[in-house]
């Protein structure tokens, strides 16, 4: 079986047509996903926007990169403490 990629506004975009009122099975043979996949896609995005989603990627990444910034400082400063450490 092929696996498809969908994107995340080509996500939301199915769950917009299923809360219009199309059958959800109908929706998912339509666009070539299983039930259980809509229902996965249903939890994870329910009730975003397409700009809502792009904002929410934003944070995230940000918010991996601030992680970033601290496990390095405090690589940093665990080095500076056994240096200081070793000296006296």
């Amino acid at each position: 079986m092929i696996r498809k990629k969908f994107t995340e506004e080509q996500i939301i975009t199915v769950l917009k047509e299923a809360e219009a009122g199309a059958k959800i099975s109908e929706l998912c043979r339509k666009h070539g996903v299983s039930d259980a996949t809509y229902y996965k896609w249903k939890a994870k995005y329910a009730g975003l926007s397409i700009s809502e989603l792009k904002r929410l990627k934003t944070l995230e990444d940000e918010n991996r990169r601030l992680k970033q910034i601290v496990a390095d400082q405090a690589l940093d400063n665990w080095a500076l403490k056994e240096l200081l450490a070793k000296n006296f």
